[in-house]
Order: C-alpha cells, then structure tokens, then sequence
C-alpha cells in the first residue's frame, strides 16, 4: 500500500516567476528568494511544511533557476563551520547547528512554462510512486494546518483539495447608520468572500489534467475543467494568509517576521 504520510507526499512549489511588481529586488533575484527576515521567502514555505512532517520538496524553477541551485548546493557551507585542506581540495564539514531533515529535487522546467506546465513537467520526472501530492506557490505564507488539509484531502475522496481563504479589501470601508457615515474600516478582511490561497493537494489523476506545453496555465484550464466536473473540494481556512504580489506585500511580511509576531513563525522547523 503506498504511504500517505505527510514524510511520504511530495510538495511541488512553483519558483518560476519572475515577479515583476518587486521592481528591482527580481531583477537579480528569482521572486522565491526575495528575503523575509533573515532568509528567502522560500524557505519560509518549505520550514511550515516541514513542521506539519513534509520532507520532499520539488523545487519547479525556471527564471535566474541557478540562484535556487546554487543555495540548496552552497546550503552547508552556508550554515556549518567547514575546513578546506588547500594542498589536496579536500572539504570537511563540523555540523554546528541542526540540519533539516529534508530531500531537496531542484527541477528545471524551463524559463518560459507557465504553472501548469511546470508541474507536469517537474512531476514527470519526479512524482515516483506517490499517490497524492502537494502544490503551492512560491510567494505565500500562512499558518494553516497543513497536515489537517492533507487529512481533509484524503477522506473527501475528489482528485483536488484547494485552499480557501478571505482576501482583504484593497480599499478601506465605510460604515453607515442613517444615512450617516459613522466610521471607517481600513482594509478590512471579506469575510464572505473566498479565493484561491495556493496550497494545493491533488491526486496522481490529477497529472491528466496537465499538459507539458508551455501555455499550460494551473488556474485555467486545469482548475476550471477539475471544478467543472466537481472534482475540487475547498478547505477554508480564516487565518493568516498572504501573498507577496509587491514590495508593500513584502515589507508587512519582514516586518512580522521582524517582531516576533509572525503568524507562521512559532512553529518554525529546525
């Protein structure tokens, strides 16, 4: 029987964009490693999974895919005290902190494919026997339970789970009495409003709805057949979520992170 452990399904983040509206900050930088706090965004992600007892990442890059190669290749170096013996080029690591417990797929799928065609391309390669699987973007962070999405997915028995949750209000609102503006809400969260929050669980059936070409885009053909034929369940979800869409996205999540008071940030994995 294949397993559906959270160790045992592996998790499919898109890192391909390019993330325009950061302006300068993606020029040099693919958006995943765009810095909140002290390390990239993406680690962020994969630190939540890893709470909930993910462990097998498949990166989907393509833009500037060398900075994410070359991090998850340099990562020892990075974190561990280390000694070269310059005569010979023989490199000895002093493990001097914890080390996750991860396996880390670097997929190239291309500088131009869209989402879609990134995740059949990266699963073709990379999916091996699992059953289910997880998607999700590049860019979001959230506190859900992720290994009670994974639980949810799995009993309600349709190919795709998705994650709901309430956006805010790019604009402030106005409160009536009377006729009379009695007060104002800044950007409030629209409580009866859902929208797609991009942490996904889907069925290997699910790769049928895929294609390789690089116009393949997940949020349309794919979700919108996988809805029609009411095979995406939604798992809502009213805390915390956001996306970094623009440096103002990205500025609220360092500050966050910053202060202690990160939604995501008290179950950090090692």
């Amino acid at each position: 029987m294949i397993s559906t452990r959270p160790a045992d399904v592996p998790v499919f983040v898109l890192c391909g964009g390019r993330g325009t509206r950061l302006g300068e900050t993606c020029q040099r930088l693919p958006k995943p490693m765009v810095e909140v706090g002290d390390r990239p965004i993406l680690l962020h992600i994969m630190q939540w999974y890893a709470h909930f007892g993910f462990r097998r990442f498949v990166l989907c890059t393509g833009w500037r895919a060398e900075v994410i190669a070359s991090f998850f290749l340099d990562f020892r170096a990075m974190t561990d005290d280390f000694t070269v013996d310059m005569r010979t080029g023989e490199v000895s690591f002093h493990q001097t902190g914890a080390r996750p417990d991860w396996e880390v797929t670097v997929a190239h799928t291309g500088p131009d494919a869209m989402t879609g065609a990134r995740i059949a391309r990266a699963a073709a390669r990379h999916l091996g026997e699992a059953e289910h699987f997880a998607v999700t973007y590049g860019d979001g962070l959230t506190d859900v339970d992720l290994g009670a999405e994974l639980e949810f997915h799995l009993a309600h028995g349709k190919i795709g789970t998705l994650l709901a949750v309430n956006p805010v209000s790019p604009f402030g609102h106005l409160e009536f009495d009377r006729g009379e503006i009695t007060g104002f809400v800044e950007k409030p969260m629209l409580r009866d409003t859902w929208t797609n929050g991009g942490f996904f669980f889907f069925r290997r059936a699910f790769l049928d709805y895929l294609s390789t070409d690089d116009a393949c885009v997940l949020e349309e053909g794919p979700l919108r057949r996988l809805a029609a034929e009411r095979q995406l369940r939604p798992f809502r979800h009213q805390g915390f979520w956001s996306a970094m869409d623009t440096m103002k996205d990205r500025e609220s999540m360092h500050a966050l992170w910053e202060s202690g008071a990160a939604p995501w940030r008290g179950r950090e994995a090692a």
